[in-house]
């Protein structure tokens, strides 16, 4: 059964509990998404409320993809810049896939959805995103049409002695 997606969605208790819950479990199975294991939603507490704030402010939006029992099973905020000379591209952060989702091509669908919705958004020529390096997900996003335009050696410290590559992709939308 594929997601229900859904920009902008209200946010109430009940989907920020669901995105809690999914921020926590995709780090826990190891996803590159701000936190390493053991994390708890109490913990990633602080980041979403960051999301939450700039969502308040119109900085950002969420895309939800929801599985078929309407529990949060994927997202992705997409954050406009804010700097006068970069409004033309967007930043897509914290794109998520539960775990148990894994493998029946909801990173493509939700990648998709969010080519789709930012096109919608007047004046939008592209969408960035960083990833970790060393963990296939530069080889997914490029798989899904995104460029690698830069890399930052050993940017991210996982842990001491697991030093990531930054990687910057951009996905031009014209």
């Amino acid at each position: 059964m594929a997601l229900t997606f859904e920009l902008d969605p209200a946010v109430d208790a009940a989907l920020q509990d669901g995105v809690l819950r999914l921020w926590a479990d995709v780090s826990r199975a190891g996803g590159a998404v701000g936190f390493v294991p053991p994390v708890t939603p109490e913990e990633i507490r602080p980041s979403l409320d960051a999301h939450l704030v700039a969502m308040a402010e119109g900085r950002t939006r969420l895309l939800v993809g929801y599985d078929g029992a309407g529990a949060v099973a994927a997202t992705a905020f997409v954050t406009y810049n804010t700097h006068r000379l970069m409004r033309h591209w967007v930043w897509a952060y914290t794109v998520m896939v539960h775990p148990s989702h894994q493998g029946k091509g909801y990173g493509r669908d939700l990648m998709a959805a969010v080519e789709r919705e930012v096109r919608g958004f007047e004046g939008i020529d592209a969408i960035r995103l960083t990833c970790r390096g060393g963990t296939g997900a530069d080889a997914f996003y490029a798989a899904c049409g995104y460029k690698e335009v830069g890399r930052v050696p050993a940017a991210i410290r996982v842990a001491e002695g697991d030093d990531r590559d930054d990687v910057i992709m951009l996905l031009p939308l014209n």
